[in-house]
């Protein structure tokens, strides 16, 4: 049975590539995309690849990943340390929430360090690039094929 994964990803990530490349580097968020798909078909993964910039579509988008019992790789970006409402979206699911920064928050100004999302998430990737969407796919292939029903 091939599992779903949500890929959701929040504010200014549509500017990757392009904002701040000293932080970020210079791949585009369409060629992750590109990245993340070629891997998931590669590991038996239905994959939904996403990015808004609105709070209201993020949750949403994570609703719709609850009522469809799928896993979620989740890049809140600017939504992790004050969003309230997709902090309760992400509590709805049983499914593995990983989370994942680009960025290392935890080395950066003090407004980046603490994530709420951190507090309900199976787990956390930050820091490694661009390269932690993929680490994030194949942990959460682990998750999700060792044990279908896995709750949090």
């Amino acid at each position: 049975m091939t599992e779903l994964v949500y890929v959701l990803n929040g504010p200014n990530l549509n500017m990757l590539g392009k904002r701040e490349p000293h932080l970020y580097g210079t791949t585009t968020l369409a060629e992750v995309e590109r990245q993340v798909k070629a891997l998931a078909f590669k590991l038996d993964l239905a994959c939904e690849f996403r990015q808004t910039n609105s709070e209201a579509t993020m949750v949403d988008w994570l609703q719709e990943a609850f009522e469809r019992d799928a896993g979620i790789i989740l890049n809140p970006a600017g939504f992790s340390f004050a969003s309230i409402p997709v902090l309760d979206a992400v509590k709805l699911t049983q499914r593995p929430v990983l989370e994942l920064h680009i960025t290392n928050i935890h080395r950066r100004e003090e407004t980046h360090r603490n994530s709420l999302i951190s507090r309900v998430a199976t787990a956390v990737i930050c820091g490694l690039g661009v390269d932690g969407y993929l680490l994030a796919l194949q942990a959460m292939a682990t998750l999700l094929h060792k044990n279908s029903s896995f709750s949090r």
